[in-house]
């Protein structure tokens, strides 16, 4: 499995207890859709490895999961960091004008005429979704709010936006 066939579901953050369980921060919009999973892949050294999980547990985006032949603390330790990953296709279908966040990586931002840059990730800061767009030589941190996107075009990859006033301000010399 290749890592461009796969979107991530989240990361190992810490490790929990004595007999290998992981705490796991979860990185997708519905987590208790995942409450079901027999097994994810887990990024060691630049590889798409399956692990086959044991039981998980799923509260809000964090879960407690304790994969097969990971028995010990110091294995635990071991999987820390990691990123886990699913195949694209096992994400449902959406609704026309729907997007996963993943579909947004190398869209165009427009603001009107003017082209902003592409969007390079999107990242959680305590819960608010930005826009990490690669403008020249900066990155813009743009909110990812309806108000904002105001037309998502992911076949197009374009992107308008509609910026509250001033947002540019900060990141100009």
């Amino acid at each position: 499995m290749k890592q461009d066939d796969c979107y991530q579901l989240g990361e190992v953050i810490k490790t929990h207890g004595l007999n290998g369980e992981v705490s796991i921060s979860l990185e997708v919009d519905f987590p208790n859709e995942y409450q079901n999973l027999e097994s994810v892949f887990l990024e060691q050294q630049g590889k798409l490895v399956p692990f086959f999980i044991d039981t998980l547990q799923i509260n809000r985006d964090k879960a407690l999961i304790k994969f097969e032949d990971i028995d010990s603390l110091d294995d635990a330790k071991a999987i820390v960091k990691s990123k886990l990953y699913l195949p694209l296709n096992s994400l449902p279908e959406l609704e026309p004008g729907q997007y996963y966040f993943h579909d947004l990586i190398g869209c165009m931002v427009f603001e009107g005429d003017a082209e902003l840059g592409h969007i390079k990730e999107v990242i959680d800061l305590n819960g608010n979704q930005l826009l990490v767009v690669e403008a020249k030589e900066k990155e813009i941190l743009i909110p990812l709010k309806d108000e904002i996107l105001t037309h998502v075009d992911i076949p197009s990859k374009k992107v308008n936006v509609d910026l509250p006033d001033g947002l540019l301000d900060i990141y100009n010399d």
